[in-house]
């Protein structure tokens, strides 16, 4: 038999430990195969939101090479590791350090090239459908599957050179044991676990600190605590895992009315030794899901944003004429007509908006009559005002300064008219967007209006009154080519910071709220498929363990029943070999993602007044249900596999 023959009958005989592996390396192929064909997608060349698909996912690809990197050095370690009888065997029958580490090779290899062309296999399969996804999410006319050899060969390329890598590395610590030292095979004699208290007490305290931490940031901390507390709950989860949930086991077992309990001494004094044997993996499987949680939770967050954005944009289309603007109606009358040829329903009110001095503030003030307010409030399905005169009322200029502006009584003179008003409410919903009107505006009645008759101190006659025409649109997203040109001459001119020929304003609410559910779609998307790759990868560690000990967890399970332990008993020692290893650093990880989304709530608060409790509920309470069943899969499969003899 030759070295190929040998390895290839191996990885024929070890394929359920091999499973897993195979598993993880085929989805990260695929996943990394479908990135490779939205990048070269000859479409997605054009606009912002397309480049942005092709960088996030370039920048994926990265990341899910180099973890995969690291995770196929971890498996392939422990893969070889588990084997080492069996390579203490080879070397004493006379096969050279040199013969047993072609034999690696030849194994990686078949597994690598089998992983590859399947991961492509099922990558192409499922390509159509994941198109389907970003022409939705992008909202293109069509984005067809298209074949070429770039995809395929950069994935063919990027994973058998990771392989290769693999092997190179993986071998290294064969060359470094002695045959006795591989006949002594992975499970050696088992010692009682020891640990130091001050690490343990040092791990405890290091999480305790990051999680106070955490929980205490502010708008002045939050960056700062950025660059503190990762590194805190870092070290505090290994200390955890390599030291204080032993010593806390110690401190158990001191108690012999509960742990001399029926079947409890026998599995605990078993968790105990794999709970030591597995700190390492434990820490990692740790820190990679919190990894994934966060990524997905922080981008699903961002679906929170784009509710807020809607809420505060209630216009579709805002158009603001300024003095001497000679273009006016030629403009409003292109606009209503693309409106019309995108056959889009719509209402356009123009409100006259005068700028007189507070005496109250000193500062400037809008005002608008409460006959051209009500036509828009009308408009977007709103309550109409009706101040008295001498009154007014505050137009809130977003949705925190509602609870701010109702408790303000104001009583002030308009100064360059000398109007006197009192203002002691505020309109209950948001009219205008915060940057299109002053954070000083009220309403007044319409007698008051046609008393402010004189300009703003320093203007002359005219030059301080502009005409805001409001679209209301009911299809807000589908605005998205409408007034192309007049936005490009205002982007042009805050690019230049030139606004001297400038005298109108011109905004799309729609086309940015287009762009920013796409983009924020797109990166969750992005961010989905690698948070999965992350999580399959967390769950393939745990698998791992398990089988790699397999055959000595068959020898003990067997000596328990010849010593008479039933069934019901011998599924309560599994459960409580299986659960901690499942659950203990998922429950770690689910605590540190819950801490670090309330550090991520206070960054929120600093740009938007929102909430992401619920879309932080949504992804922790889905990947824990995901790892639930997860657990019951590998419990059923592992239960059956003790049983078979």
């Amino acid at each position: 038999m030759t070295l190929r023959q040998l390895a290839y009958y191996n990885v024929l005989r070890n394929r359920r430990s091999y499973a897993a592996f195979f598993l993880a390396s085929v989805f990260s192929v695929m996943v990394f195969f479908v990135y490779s064909m939205f990048i070269f997608h000859p479409l997605l060349e054009e606009d912002s939101l397309r480049v942005l698909a092709v960088r996030g996912m370039f920048i994926a690809e990265i990341v899910l090479y180099i973890f995969t990197l690291f995770f196929l050095f971890y498996s392939m370690s422990a893969f070889l590791q588990a084997r080492s009888k069996e390579f203490g065997v080879l070397v004493h029958l006379g096969m050279t350090k040199k013969q047993l580490n072609k034999l690696i090779f030849f194994e990686t290899v078949i597994l690598g090239g089998v992983s590859t062309v399947t991961g492509i296999a099922f990558g192409f399969a499922f390509t159509k459908f994941f198109f389907m996804i970003g022409r939705e999410i992008m909202q293109l006319e069509a984005l067809p599957l298209y074949v070429s050899w770039q995809p395929f060969v950069l994935t063919i390329a990027a994973f058998a050179s990771l392989f290769i890598i693999i092997t190179l590395i993986s071998v290294s610590f064969i060359r470094t044991k002695r045959v006795i030292d591989l006949l002594q095979g992975y499970w050696k004699t088992e010692e009682v676990t020891k640990s130091s208290t001050v690490l343990s007490y040092t791990g405890l305290l290091l999480l305790a600190l990051s999680y106070v931490l955490a929980s205490v940031v502010t708008d002045a901390t939050v960056y700062m605590m950025v660059l503190i507390v990762p590194p805190l709950a870092t070290l505090g989860t290994y200390l955890f895992f390599t030291h204080s949930i032993h010593f806390l086991l110690n401190m158990y077992k001191k108690n012999k009315s509960i742990y001399w309990n029926k079947t409890r001494l026998v599995s605990l004094a078993e968790s105990s030794v794999k709970l030591k044997d597995s700190a390492q993996m434990f820490f990692i499987v740790t820190i990679v899901s919190t990894v994934a949680f966060l990524t997905v939770g922080t981008l699903a967050s961002f679906t929170s944003y784009t509710g807020d954005f809607r809420e505060s944009n209630p216009l579709g289309l805002i158009y603001i004429s300024f003095n001497g603007n000679d273009e006016e109606q030629q403009h409003i009358d292109g606009l209503t007509q693309e409106l019309e040829n995108e056959r889009l329903a719509y209402d356009l009110v123009p409100l006259t908006v005068k700028r007189q001095t507070s005496s109250f503030t000193g500062n400037d003030v809008d005002i608008v009559s409460a006959s051209d307010f009500n036509r828009l409030a009308v408009a977007l399905g709103y309550e109409p005002v009706n101040p008295a005169q001498g009154q007014a009322l505050f137009i809130p200029y977003s949705k925190e300064s509602l609870d701010i502006l109702a408790d303000s009584q104001v009583e002030t003179v308009l100064m360059e008219s000398e109007v006197p008003l009192s203002i002691n409410a505020v309109y209950p919903q948001l009219m205008f967007p915060i940057h299109t009107l002053n954070y000083n505006s009220i309403v007044v009645n319409d007698a008051d209006f046609a008393a402010v008759d004189e300009p703003l101190m320093g203007y002359a006659a005219g030059q301080s009154t502009f005409t805001y025409y409001a679209f209301h649109i009911p299809e807000w997203e589908e605005t998205a080519a409408v007034g192309a040109g007049l936005a490009s001459i205002v982007e042009e001119a805050l690019e230049s910071e030139d606004f001297s020929g400038l005298n109108f304003f011109f905004e799309n609410p729609g086309e940015e709220y287009r762009w920013f559910k796409s983009s924020f779609a797109l990166l969750l998307f992005i961010g989905v498929m690698v948070a999965a790759v992350f999580l399959l990868a967390a769950g393939s560690f745990i698998y791992f363990k398990l089988y790699t000990g397999l055959e000595r967890d068959r020898k003990q399970y067997l000596l328990l029943v010849r010593l008479g332990m039933t069934d019901k008993e011998l599924g309560r020692i599994v459960n409580r070999q299986l659960v901690p290893q499942f659950f203990l650093p998922w429950t770690l990880a689910l605590l540190h993602s819950a801490f670090a989304f309330i550090s991520l709530q206070v960054v929120w608060d600093e740009f938007a007044q929102l909430s992401i409790l619920v879309e932080m509920a949504l992804v922790l309470g889905g990947f824990t249900l995901a790892q639930v069943l997860y657990f019951f899969l590998i419990r059923w499969r592992y239960i059956a596999h003790l049983q078979a003899s």
